[in-house]
């Protein structure tokens, strides 16, 4: 008979940012992150995007512990960054319930709804009118 193996279990979120969306998989591991098939250090390029992606998981002390598997499309690289850190603060609370409180306290649960404002008609961009001339 073949033996029995441990289930490895795998949680599944959505992170969202001004127009970026992350899919994120956590899975326990040794604390790999791949973003688009390629290390997360490696896309997020600079440190501070970095540290805005990984800021759940240095929160609660679980960088070593889970795998992360995350697919990012739309917008640009800060909302990539932050779309990443809502999708791992959402899979950390389904894998773990008693890290809610610590992660909600830092509002990192909670979805940013700020969006670029639109273009009005008349106007060169959402606010910026032509130079005023009074004759």
């Amino acid at each position: 008979m073949a033996e029995k193996k441990a289930k490895s279990y795998q949680v599944i979120s959505t992170g969202r940012r001004k127009k970026s969306i992350a899919r994120v998989r956590l899975m326990p591991g040794t604390g790999k992150c791949t973003v688009n098939g390629r290390e997360m250090a490696e896309y997020l390029q600079t440190d501070i995007l970095l540290l805005v992606a990984r800021q759940p998981l240095d929160l609660t002390n679980t960088a070593d512990k889970y795998d992360i598997v995350a697919r990012v499309n739309g917008g640009g690289i800060a909302g990539q960054a932050g779309a990443l850190c809502h999708g791992i603060a959402r899979a950390l609370v389904k894998a773990d319930e008693m890290l809610k409180p610590e992660i909600k306290k830092a509002g990192l649960l909670t979805r940013d709804s700020r969006m670029k404002e639109r273009k009005k008609y008349g106007l060169k961009k959402a606010r910026k009118a032509s130079q005023f001339s009074k004759r």
